[in-house]
This record gives structure tokens, sequence and C-alpha cells, in this order.
């Protein structure tokens, strides 16, 4: 009889994450690499990646780090191809990477606007055109990009986050069409306000206290509560195994009922 624990078992499987040093990234890695994945951390901050990479071997499971900087062609490609020299095989990319600046498009800088767009939709694009071959060569894989309910609905002052996820979104859906050919499912995971470092930066941009804010951002919602990083990892490893295997191209807002 099949369980369900086969079902989620990862062994032997490559996990790239993006934004993998805190947050929701990290606790994807960690969840991931529990479940028997040989989780690669990317980011951009190497102290906290490797911090992160080492807790993840103290409990036993297989981790790495690799700087990248997602919104860099090179560095995408680079990072792709050493990956592929480490371990000759991706079957998991959650494309998680992102910023955001609390800000209207008359307030907005340029460099506001193209650094969420950068970080945020073109890191998608890139990472995943150096990741996509390795994964056909493979015979498929699992992609998971990281949208919002922003994405899916407007939001105030986040006019650049919102115009990235919204593209994250339909990105998702053109890559689930070019790829499943190659046996590459693509999917979004939308999470609502979850309690990570990103979410305390917009009580500082904002200007707010930031327990008031998170207080906040917690009301009016069915569940009552924000989401930690674990709700959403819970969501990440049901796209990335076979437990989804006829899942691709759809969005599952993880929000405690924030936009229904």
């Amino acid at each position: 009889m099949l369980h369900t624990q086969d079902m989620l078992n990862l062994s032997g499987k490559v996990a790239v994450i993006t934004g993998g040093a805190s947050g929701i990234g990290l606790a994807t890695a960690e969840l991931l690499a529990s479940f028997g994945a040989a989780a690669i951390l990317i980011d951009i901050n190497e102290a906290m990646g490797e911090q992160a990479v080492k807790g993840i071997r103290e409990k036993g499971g297989q981790a790495s780090f690799q700087r990248c900087d997602v919104t860099s062609s090179a560095d995408c490609q680079r990072a792709a191809a050493e990956i592929d020299s480490a371990h000759g095989r991706v079957d998991i990319l959650f494309n998680n990477a992102g910023v955001i600046r609390r800000k209207t498009v008359v307030e907005l800088e340029e460099s506001d606007w193209d650094l969420v767009l950068d970080v945020s939709l073109k890191g998608v694009y890139l990472l995943s055109k150096y990741i996509i071959p390795i994964m056909e060569r493979s015979g498929g894989g699992s992609i998971i990009n990281s949208g919002s309910g922003w994405g899916l609905k407007g939001g105030d002052r986040a006019a650049a986050y919102c115009a990235a996820k919204a593209g994250v979104v339909n990105l998702t859906r053109a890559m689930a069409i070019d790829h499943g050919i190659a046996n590459i499912r693509v999917n979004c995971v939308s999470p609502g306000d979850t309690d990570t470092p990103l979410l305390r930066d917009e009580a500082k941009q904002l200007q707010q206290d930031e327990a008031a804010f998170l207080v906040a951002s917690a009301s009016g919602r069915p569940l009552e509560r924000l989401g930690t990083p674990r709700d959403i990892a819970n969501a990440v490893l049901f796209l990335a195994s076979d437990m989804s295997s006829w899942v691709t191209g759809s969005v599952l807002v993880v929000d405690g009922g924030g936009i229904a």
C-alpha cells in the first residue's frame, strides 16, 4: 500500500531555494531537507546563508549555500552551472526571493520600481532560464514561484510589488504551458501576510509601530492570525512532491482566508 509519507519522500532530490537565508525561504529549505532533499540555499546574505545551512545540517539534513544575485544573469548562469557540476540534477526550484517598497507610483523612485521588479519578477525568469535545461535532462521537476495575495488583488502603497507579483502569477501559467512537455510542473504559491523579516520591514517603511502593524495585518482574516513561514513551506512541500503530480499552472493561495 502506498502511504502519504512515500508521496512526500524527497530522498535523492535536489531542491534550489532562492531567498533561502531567512523567512519563508529558510523554513522551506528546512522542511524540504527534513523530507530528504538536498537543499541548496541561494541568497545574497552569505553570513545568514551559511548559518542557515549549519542549522539544517545539525538536524541531519543535507544543505549547502550559494551566493547568487537573482537579478544578475551572470550570477544565475554561474550558480546553475555549479549546481549542475556538483549534483548533476535539479528536481525542485522555489523562486522565492523578493523585496517590497511600500509606495504609490507617485512616491516611487525609478530605482525602487527597478529593484522590486528585478528581484521579484526578473529573478524568477533568470534562474528558471538556467535551471530548466538541467531539469529537462533529469526527466522533469517542479518549479514553485512565490506570488502574493497582492498578485491577485490590489493593495495600498505597494504599486511595484503588486505589479511584480501579478507578473509572477501569469508567468507561472506561461511556464507551465511551455514546459509541461518536459514533465516540468510550474505552480505559484501566494502567501498572505506572513510573520517574516519582510513584513516587519514594511512597518518601518510605513513608519508604524511594529507590534500594532502585525496585529492590524492579522485582523479581518477568517483564521484571525498571521501566517508563519512554516505555513507557506507546507504548501511548497505539497507542490514540490508527488502529492501534486497532476497540478501545474495553478495558484495556491495561503493566506488564512484573507482574500476569500
